[in-house]
């Protein structure tokens, strides 16, 4: 199996994902199809150098695998349901 690689759009989009919309790193990484480590590591690039972050030589995505980055990104903008209070 080929190493995937993934658009500097696709990484920030993941960042913002994480940043912007306060969706759990673990949620975000299960949506997008990424090991939460490779997700971090997004955050953390970003964070220490946002105009720089992800410079590297990365290919466009797929139709397929863009279908499925829109659906993840769809579905975790949804309001996520609270869990009931937990009893004394």
């Amino acid at each position: 199996m080929q190493r995937r690689k993934f658009s500097r759009e696709f990484k920030l989009e993941a960042v913002k994902l994480v940043s912007d919309r306060g969706v759990s790193m673990a949620q975000a990484a299960r949506d997008l199809d990424l090991q939460i480590n490779v997700l971090r590591k997004y955050v953390s690039d970003h964070g220490a150098d946002p105009g720089g972050a992800f410079p590297g030589h990365s290919v466009a995505p797929t139709a397929a695998a863009t279908m499925s980055q829109t659906r993840s990104f769809a579905l975790a903008s949804k309001p996520v349901p609270l869990r009931p209070p937990m009893r004394s």
